[in-house]
């Protein structure tokens, strides 16, 4: 038996690493001051422990650009390296200083843990210069240069001060990255809450001079400070006041209402997670607001696609995670599935339960003011997760035209006496469109039933929901649904003043008049005299199928015209004393226009049809 070891060929590592091992050639700034904040955080540490002598002095990060001489270049003045050191990590690919650091040390703020950050330097370079000096006493500064290829050049060279410099000769391809604004952009994207300060040229600062009449203004160059170097989520939540969070929001979402309310996240145990998440004002704009969450390790900015962390219906949160136990792939750009990642994703989901709870005990009155909003989340949370639906029946509420806010415990116990059905079923009657919808609206509460508003995209997906809970017995019913006139006795037991003949005359009236209209059937009901002449009333199963068809992007019934019931009401006095006696055209002209009332009350009289009956309106006139 024979035993050996597999070689890597070096010479393949470039054409990989500029091809296939970054999404994007911009991260290669993220990985270069990564590193140079990697190599500040080691020589601050190394400070702590006594083992750096005399004072450290100024650790900031200098990203300078040169465009004539197409440089773009990243100093720091951290730990640096020795020649020995450049040649085992520069020419090691993979072999990752920071993770050795960090076993030596223990010190969970280095970023670096792949070893492969430096060489996305040679995406966007024909050539990079590693010009380096180390902390160490008596070290001789060096050089490192290297143009793509396997080979290297290194020489010794005078250097002053401790640190390195990346220099990299951008090549022609990616000159878009010596332009001053594409830098600053990628270094506010990335860098901006690094732990450590980052420099970017200079601005124009301005302030005031003398006292009264003499004074003016003045102005000095000083530097662009990039980053905020101890954001809100690295600070503890007693140390913050509300004023702390809204500003921060507004920095993070400029032109975003105010949030509702926010989570801070602070723990270290099982795994570390940092980062505040926010209720924003949503409405009915789902869409676009997701993708606000942003995605930090140790401050280093990811990803603002956290799909594999945060729950589906979580993805409305705006804010901020910080952790360095997520898992990323060698180039941090996307996440890697571990059993961390569900932890995480199930803490979030605990602490945003556990947060709207503790509102609704607290403060019911304003919970109630905010739920417009925070249905969104809730109900969302609801049809996507049993173990958050679970917390959420203490704080689910369901809205009532009439008399407000109820659970839906509270709701159901509300409503049982007088909206169940010969089948045991409790009908819950709701309108999507209450402005639209107000003559059914107004019909069912003088019957005494309750309507409740149901608006938002959700609530099909919400409504099956809870229809699908045994501990409820729901069913919905739209309040123009063809089922909302059979729920108790009593409207069952209701007779008609018309006799049958009466009765199959006014039929026929109103099947011929509803012929031009594609889904229409005719029926006659003894509804209530106070009720209109004639509703307008839809199948419920066919409605709402299409209806979920049509909100999933698919077609087959979607496509269908719709199908509605012409529903008389044999009771109504126009009906009883008009139309009943009126002859030959008369009563055809009566019936055509009693119908297009109906049909122009529920939006649903269009084109010719429409402008006919508003012609033959003001002819009346």
């Amino acid at each position: 038996m024979q035993k050996g070891t597999i070689s890597v060929q070096t010479e393949n590592i470039f054409p990989i690493i500029k091809k296939f091992l970054y999404s994007d050639h911009e991260i290669f700034l993220r990985e270069l001051v990564s590193n140079a904040v990697d190599a500040t955080t080691k020589l601050q540490v190394l400070a702590q422990r006594g083992e750096v002598k005399g004072e450290i002095g100024d650790t900031h990060i200098e990203v300078i650009l040169k465009p004539e001489e197409k440089q773009l270049i990243i100093r720091d003045r951290g730990i640096g390296m020795t020649e020995e050191e450049v040649l085992k990590y520069l020419n090691q690919i993979a072999f990752s200083s920071a993770s050795e650091f960090l076993e030596k040390y223990k010190d969970s703020s280095i970023i670096g843990n792949f070893g492969l950050g430096f060489y996305s330097a040679f995406m966007v370079a024909d050539q990079v210069d590693v010009v380096t000096r180390s902390w160490k006493e008596g070290a001789e500064p060096v050089k490192w240069s290297c143009d793509g290829n396997p080979e290297f050049t290194i020489e010794k060279i005078e250097k002053a001060d401790r640190g390195t410099d990346i220099i990299l000769h951008i090549n022609e391809e990616n000159k878009d990255f010596l332009e001053k604004f594409k830098i600053e952009g990628l270094l506010e994207k990335y860098c901006k809450f690094l732990p450590i300060e980052i420099r970017f040229g200079t601005k124009t600062e301005y302030f005031d001079t003398g006292e009264g009449d003499d004074k003016k203004e003045e102005s000095r160059e000083v530097p662009n400070i990039i980053n905020e170097t101890r954001p809100i989520w690295k600070k503890q939540p007693l140390d913050l006041k509300d004023e702390d969070y809204q500003a921060f929001y507004r920095q993070l979402y400029p032109m975003s209402p105010e949030p509702m309310f926010w989570i801070h996240l602070n723990i270290d145990y099982p795994f570390n997670l940092t980062g505040v998440l926010y209720f924003p004002k949503l409405g009915n704009a789902m869409e676009v607001s997701r993708n606000k969450i942003h995605l930090y390790c140790n401050q280093v900015f990811v990803t603002d696609d956290v799909r594999d962390i945060v729950p589906e219906w979580l993805l409305l949160l705006h804010g901020v995670i910080d952790s360095p136990d997520i898992p990323l792939n060698v180039s941090r750009s996307y996440l890697q599935s571990d059993g961390n990642v569900k932890k995480i994703s199930e803490y979030i989901t605990r602490k945003v339960a556990d947060k709207l709870s503790e509102l609704f005990k607290n403060d019911r009155p304003a919970f109630e003011q905010k739920w417009r909003d925070l249905g969104v989340f809730v109900k969302y949370g609801v049809v996507s997760d049993k173990k958050f639906e679970e917390k959420a029946n203490s704080f689910t509420l369901i809205e009532s035209l009439r008399d407000g806010f109820s659970l839906i415990s509270e709701y159901k116990d509300k409503i049982t006496a007088n909206q169940t059905d010969k089948h045991g079923k409790v009908i819950v009657i709701y309108t999507n469109d209450a402005e639209g919808q107000h003559a059914q609206i107004e019909a069912a509460q003088q019957r005494g039933y309750d309507v409740v508003r149901l608006d938002t995209v959700l609530d099909n997906h919400w409504m099956q929901n809870l229809e699908y809970r045994s501990d409820l017995g729901f069913t919905f019913v739209r309040v123009d649904s063809d089922t909302t006139d059979n729920l108790v006795q009593k409207d069952e037991n209701r007779t008609s003043v018309l006799s049958d003949k009466e009765q199959e005359s006014v039929k026929n009236l109103f099947q011929e008049a509803a012929k031009s209209h594609t889904g229409a059937s005719v029926q006659i009901s003894a509804l209530s005299p106070e009720e209109a002449p004639v509703l307008i009333t839809r199948p419920e199963f066919m409605r709402r199928f299409k209806e979920m068809q049509a909100l999933q992007g698919m077609g087959g019934m979607a496509d269908f015209p719709d199908s509605f019931n012409v529903v008389v009401n044999s009771n109504n006095p126009v009906i009883v004393n008009k139309l009943v006696k009126a002859e030959g055209a008369a009563a055809g002209e009566m019936t055509e226009y009693l119908l297009s009332l109906a049909l122009l009350q529920q939006g649903m009289l269009k084109g010719e049809a429409l402008t006919s009956f508003v012609r033959k309106t003001l002819e009346k006139v």
